[in-house]
């Protein structure tokens, strides 16, 4: 199901937001190649799989002092997980407070 004024979600584009989500140097790679960053899908995943990377490393830093950073660090890698599996049947997935964010930006 494509969002509205997007076109198709093809299996490349899947594939990519898959691996996006799973190894961040994957998503800055694709927000570097020309043919992968003007696909809406894949752009979209990319940016905030970098946003959430960043924001996941900044929470466990700061908090790794006590336990609770350790706690956010396996939360947001099971998170992760999830929203890549749910990217890679073509949804259009939804950060709470993030999704906004990156599209307040114009990134996506």
């Amino acid at each position: 199901m494509a969002e509205a004024g997007y076109g198709e979600v093809t299996q490349d584009d899947k594939l990519w937001a898959l691996l996006s989500w799973l190894i961040w140097i994957v998503a800055l790679i694709a927000l570097l190649m020309e043919d992968k960053k003007s696909r809406p899908f894949i752009r979209y995943n990319a940016v905030q799989s970098l946003a959430l990377a960043v924001v996941g490393w900044v929470l466990s830093l700061v908090l790794s002092f006590i336990f609770v950073g350790c706690v956010i660090g396996v939360a947001w890698l099971i998170y992760v997980i999830v929203l890549a599996i749910q990217s890679y049947q073509g949804k259009w997935v939804t950060i709470p407070f993030l999704t906004d964010f990156c599209k307040k930006q114009g990134w996506i």
